[in-house]
């Protein structure tokens, strides 16, 4: 059978019937960048006045590891009632989150506003991903991810610099008091198609939400124990937390994620990975260049400028290469860039070799991400039904931050354990880097065979 042309203007991300969600959905991702870069360049800063340097790692693990509950609970209640609330209640939450850190007066209570930034940002990114489902025909939603990247590309040239220079004249505060605003003008943009993403409840699936809420409580709560149970010298117990995190994962992913199945638990599993090895990167480049170089924060907060550009252009060529690379080689290419770039700052930072180079190695992550991160949510929609789209979405974005999450809770336990032996506590770090890494390319060699659910 021979497909007829159709006569219709081809589809767009900014055609009339998308536009008014496209602005929206890119004005959440972008300014969301803009906090996620503009804290990573201050944090250095934050730990030092706060006195809080053994809270670094933990600093970065909590928003990921709180955020897997609202990734949990905006899936259920996406599939239960479509996107709509779940975005609003996200945007509230990471608001108070915001406003608690720019008023934290000890560390302890900026790591607890990070908690609850934590639960806004993983319902909003999951929320995103259902609308992207629901609103675009499967032609258009690579363009979609595409743009989530691009989302990044202006707070990537901008954040650091603005963070850097906000910190030193205002005060670190005002990085996060400032992000308020923006959060409200996003919030604008997306009220205009709220309405047209509601749906009835669907109160069969209330048994099973409040178990895989539970369960994501758990997972979260052991994360964290993970960090400081480990950074204590109690390695035994650290052990423990770890094996609860594992038995509490399972029931929130597709079954075999944990043992890389074929097909759609191995990508589940590669965006897990990738996510560990890049984000120890990213949490550690800007520490790095300050202390084993001596570069100021808006120098060192350049490498992260240069890495959003390049993941942007990676993400954009492999969207236009939809065609011609399947999803299963977007993955495996990246992956293996990502891998090389990883022993490459590791190899940087041990021969103590020009910081030029440690940031060329960060920004070549960049691009492994770039092309094969991306790739992993359209993947995923592939293989998913109008059923399970929320649960898969949530299943996603939680292997994202609790991959994160775990790993920068080893790189906390590894940097605190190789100061005490008097070590290098940043090969302890981009050590567990390498290691994720690794693991990323054997889970992407495991994804062919993909088929819906």
């Amino acid at each position: 059978m021979t497909a007829t042309p159709t006569s219709g203007p081809r589809e767009r991300l900014l055609s009339p019937a998308y536009a008014a969600t496209t602005i929206g959905v890119f004005a959440l991702i972008a300014f969301n960048a803009f906090e996620t870069l503009a804290v990573t360049t201050v944090m250095p800063t934050i730990s030092q006045e706060l006195d809080g340097r053994d809270l670094y790692a933990l600093a970065f693990a909590a928003p990921l590891a709180s955020s897997v509950v609202g990734m949990v609970a905006a899936g259920l209640w996406s599939d239960r009632r479509g996107p709509a609330g779940a975005l609003l209640v996200s945007l509230v939450l990471f608001t108070l989150g915001v406003l608690t850190c720019g008023l934290a007066p000890a560390m302890e209570v900026l790591v607890a506003g990070r908690v609850v930034q934590g639960l806004g940002t993983g319902a909003l990114i999951v929320s995103l991903y259902v609308v992207v489902g629901v609103v675009y025909p499967s032609v258009l939603q690579p363009a979609v991810f595409a743009s989530f990247a691009a989302a990044w590309v202006l707070p990537s040239l901008f954040g650091p610099g603005i963070a850097a220079f906000v910190a030193a004249a205002l005060g670190w505060r005002w990085v996060f008091l400032g992000i308020v605003g923006l959060v409200l003008l996003a919030a604008a943009l997306i009220a205009p198609v709220l309405p047209s993403l509601r749906r009835p409840a669907d109160e069969d699936r209330a048994p099973a939400a409040r178990s895989q809420l539970l369960w994501a409580a758990v997972a979260a709560v052991a994360v964290l124990g993970v960090e400081l149970l480990g950074s204590r010298s109690s390695v035994l117990l650290a052990g423990v937390a770890l094996l609860v995190v594992l038995v509490s994962v399972r029931p929130l992913t597709p079954r075999g994620t944990l043992r890389a199945g074929r097909g759609l638990p191995a990508v589940i599993g590669t965006r897990g990975m990738m996510s560990a090895a890049f984000f120890c990167g990213q949490a550690y480049i800007v520490l790095v260049l300050q202390e084993r170089w001596g570069l100021t924060a808006g120098h060192a907060g350049i490498a992260l400028t240069v890495v959003g550009i390049v993941w942007a252009s990676a993400s954009q060529l492999q969207a236009r290469l939809r065609e011609r690379v399947s999803h299963e080689a977007a993955m495996q290419v990246g992956t293996l860039t990502l891998l090389g770039a990883s022993v490459m700052l590791w190899l940087v930072v041990w021969g103590d070799a020009p910081s030029l180079l440690a940031g060329a190695a960060f920004v070549a992550a960049g691009a492994g991400m770039g092309f094969g991160f991306s790739r992993t949510g359209v993947a995923m929609l592939a293989a998913s039904t109008d059923t399970d789209r929320g649960f898969n979405s949530s299943a996603l974005t939680i292997a994202d931050s609790l991959g994160a999450a775990l790993a920068l809770s080893l790189c906390g336990i590894g940097f605190t354990v190789a100061e005490q032996a008097d070590g290098d506590p940043f090969l302890a770090v981009f050590g567990v880097a390498v290691a994720c890494a690794a693991g990323s390319v054997v889970t992407a060699f495991r994804t062919p065979a993909l088929t819906p659910a």
